[in-house]
């Protein structure tokens, strides 16, 4: 999460909220927020709403002691080239190396480099910036789902996920500036891809994968992942641990598999492996990283609602729908989305393009509320999450839409990019505090 502060003022914060739920990011301007697992059924997902609005309430209110507030938004708006600079990375050894080791590979300096469809009445925008550290991946702060899921089933949540990729960014766009420009909708992601690049041209051109990816195919098992992992991309951070998998097996103990989790953990995929261990017992986990924080508690807990619920109807359906439609066209439907929300053409089997509203409202909206149904997930909780995505639909407002439409009536009445942004940015905190979902959200 994005918050305005001066460099090293996220130690004062940290100390002041004295919860170690809350813990540095990248870049001090940062702050991540970790909830304990629990399962999907019953009122599990209401009762966290309830709890991550008391707890963000009460960590915005002991951050402005320290003079800062606490944003969930994709890119902080009010962001300048100036945090980019290397002095505000957090004081953490593992970032100081992955900096220097992405940018040893590279050879050269970071460019940015993109433009996105134009705010209504104004012509579009581009920007063109250069950096000297990882920093501009700072910028983007997101929502990451987590669903532990059996090995025998992994594949095919995995592959459900990718499915929805397109979609999820499309409905839940709330990224559209990055250093005063209107970019995509959700600029986060040519943003990520660029910012954690290790690929000086010539191997972009020679097809030499990013670490911001995608992926290419898809899969019947997590070792398919795993294996492009150690083909394609070199380690950048490397650690080594004198554990022996084998005899931790023979001993009955399950390995810890340090270097593949954290190889895997500079391995950048919207839908992310994960092995883990937690009091000792192994599971995997597909971890789905498409997604922006914000705008309030409640529309990241309906993002939540529908991704879980479609993605345990797809992958629940005796004809899957990645054997119907191109491993590519989802990835397309990633950058579609992504780049245009609302107004973009999204490829689905059996529809073929169709406008992500209309998809969600015909086809998904249904299987997420069976997914969620086979789940457990009580009634009222189902209908208020997936209701306020049935809504933000039927209105086609994003966090996205609501920042681009506000900034642009911002100018019209006379104020300058800067302080169009600041304005949008102090309604847009009002908003998210009361906890109302962003469809309700006016405009000035």
């Amino acid at each position: 999460m994005s918050r305005r502060v001066g460099p090293h003022a996220h130690r004062v914060v940290l100390a002041k909220l004295g919860d170690p739920s809350f813990t540095t990011e990248l870049g001090q301007h940062n702050l991540e927020l970790n909830v304990a697992p629990r399962p999907l059924s019953g009122d599990q997902a209401s009762q966290l709403e309830q709890e991550l609005h008391e707890a963000l309430t009460s960590a915005n209110l002991k951050a402005q002691d320290a003079g800062a507030s606490l944003a969930m938004i994709g890119i902080l708006p009010t962001l300048r080239e100036e945090h980019f600079d290397a002095r505000w990375l957090s004081n953490n050894a593992r970032y100081t190396r992955l900096n220097d080791q992405i940018f040893a590979a590279r050879g050269e300096e970071m460019v940015l480099s993109m433009d996105g469809p134009a705010i209504p009445g104004q012509r579009a925008e581009r920007l063109r910036s250069s950096a000297n550290s990882i920093l501009p991946e700072a910028a983007c702060t997101s929502l990451q789902l987590h669903l532990q899921v059996p090995p025998e089933d992994f594949a095919a949540h995995w592959n459900a996920a990718q499915c929805l990729a397109g979609v999820q960014v499309a409905i839940a766009a709330n990224a559209p500036f990055l250093l005063r420009k209107a970019l995509w909708h959700e600029t986060r992601i040519p943003l990520f891809l660029q910012a954690t690049d290790t690929r000086p041209a010539e191997l972009k051109n020679q097809g030499v994968r990013p670490r911001v990816w995608f992926g290419e195919r898809w899969i019947t098992s997590i070792f398919d992942l795993f294996e492009e992992n150690v083909r394609y991309f070199p380690g950048l951070l490397p650690e080594f641990d004198d554990e022996d998998p084998i005899v931790a097996l023979d001993e009955g103990r399950a390995p810890r598999l340090t270097e593949l989790r954290l190889h895997n953990g500079t391995i950048w995929r919207w839908n992310r492996p994960v092995y883990d261990l937690m009091d000792g017992i192994p599971h995997l986990r597909v971890e789905n990283r498409v997604l922006p924080a914000g705008p309030s508690v409640v529309d990241m807990m309906a993002n939540a609602a529908f991704f879980y619920g479609a993605q345990r109807a797809l992958a629940a359906e005796d004809r899957p729908v990645w054997t119907q439609m191109s491993f590519q066209a989802a990835e397309e439907n990633l950058y579609a989305g992504a780049r245009y929300a609302f107004d973009a053409q999204l490829y689905w089997p059996g529809i073929g393009w169709v406008p992500p509203d209309e998809l969600v409202l015909r086809k998904l909206l249904p299987l997420a509320h069976e997914g969620l149904r086979v789940c457990g997930v009580s009634d009222q909780a189902r209908e208020r999450y997936l209701g306020v995505i049935e809504r933000r639909c039927l209105s086609q407002r994003t966090g996205s839409s609501w920042q681009r439409e506000t900034v642009a009536r911002l100018e019209e009445r006379g104020l300058d990019r800067d302080a169009a942004l600041a304005g949008m940015l102090r309604r847009y905190l009002e908003h998210a505090t009361a906890n109302q979902p962003v469809h309700t959200w006016p405009t000035p």
